[in-house]
């Protein structure tokens, strides 16, 4: 049976053939999605959102923007949406994220991030809708022997998600070669921080990347922080991981949807600074930004976790001509703090 509802109006069709205006958003009530998202609106593009809810929040919805509560494994409904709104391109986020849970539960990864990710491609296909940007990661790469990751390093996940996210690339790349929809794969790094003007952030139900979670210490809401490995090769024994504004993620979405309109290719690159915290360094930052003092424990290395992940910047700057604005990471973890702070 096919079940959608829309929260907001439908905006107007596209405004002449061949111009991208009518962008579909999956996962576009979560933490990155609501922020590309908004960035989306504010270049005068019509958004369409598909959120089921599962880790999306509605307190993330944006004024002008219309809403489907649906799954994307949902052929009927996506092919529905897709047709009468004459979506000219998908953005697509909707996917599991945690790495831990991947590797307690890979059944649950596979079935939602590939099961449920090609049916939304065979709803695209079949819905003669072209282009799509994809959420990838750089734990596609497990650990890498370079200290910074460019994007022909050999893909080798040690981790159900990033194995998910490595076999979706290649599906992309399949559905290119014989459908035709060109792709770009936006290999992000530690996404976050929150929307500089405090609109949005990380509303995950499920707190497990490092800076919400120590900024959760800091606020009380956890008695204690648990380092999770203080024996990697790194400077201080914590793992070291480039970490990226949310904002500046956003962005990097905006200019690939430009890349495909006026390349008209497929292609992959990473979103990442080039430089890496570790794990003690952003506990120190939260605490010096909070003034608050809280325990810190270590605990055995998880398994699926690579000591040190940076990527190299070059490509995407190159060709996307994509260039940060928020990359001290002292300012990435103060954005953080003060939405966290603001919804108290």
């Amino acid at each position: 049976m096919l079940f959608f509802k829309t929260y907001l109006n439908k905006q107007a069709k596209s405004d002449c053939d061949g111009e991208m205006r009518n962008i579909l958003v999956t996962g576009g009530l979560g933490y990155i999605g609501s922020m590309t998202a908004k960035m989306l609106k504010s270049k005068g593009f019509n958004v369409f959102v598909v959120d089921n809810l599962s880790n999306g929040s509605n307190k993330l919805k944006l004024d002008g923007a219309s809403y489907f509560v649906n799954d994307i494994g949902d052929y009927e409904a996506m092919s529905l949406i897709l047709k009468e709104n004459r979506i000219d391109a998908v953005i697509h986020f909707a996917a599991n994220i945690e790495v831990s849970l991947s590797m307690e539960n890979p059944a649950e990864f596979f079935e939602n991030n590939i099961c449920e990710g090609i049916s939304l491609l065979k709803a695209m296909k079949d819905s003669d809708v072209k282009r799509i940007i994809f959420s990838s990661s750089a734990a596609v790469y497990g650990i890498p022997e370079e200290d910074s990751v460019k994007e022909d390093t050999p893909l080798n996940p040690i981790n159900a998600y990033g194995e998910t996210k490595a076999m979706f690339e290649r599906i992309l790349n399949w559905f290119d070669i014989a459908y035709k929809i060109k792709f770009v794969a936006l290999r992000y790094f530690n996404a976050a921080g929150a929307d500089p003007e405090l609109e949005l952030g990380d509303m995950h139900k499920k707190r497990t990347h490092l800076i919400p979670s120590v900024i959760d210490t800091a606020l009380g809401r956890r008695d204690r922080f648990y380092v999770f490995g203080n024996d990697y090769p790194t400077p201080d024994g914590t793992g070291v991981r480039d970490y990226v504004h949310v904002y500046d993620l956003a962005k990097a979405h905006v200019l690939a949807l430009d890349f495909l309109e006026e390349k008209k290719k497929s292609d992959v690159f990473n979103v990442g600074y080039g430089k890496g915290s570790s794990v003690l360094e952003v506990i120190k930052l939260v605490k010096e930004i909070s003034g608050k003092d809280f325990p810190v424990e270590f605990k055995p290395r998880r398994p699926g976790d690579p000591a040190k992940l940076i990527a190299d910047p070059e490509k995407i700057k190159r060709h996307l001509g994509w260039e940060p604005e928020y990359s001290d990471i002292k300012k990435i973890i103060k954005h953080a703090y003060e939405w966290e702070v603001k919804q108290k």
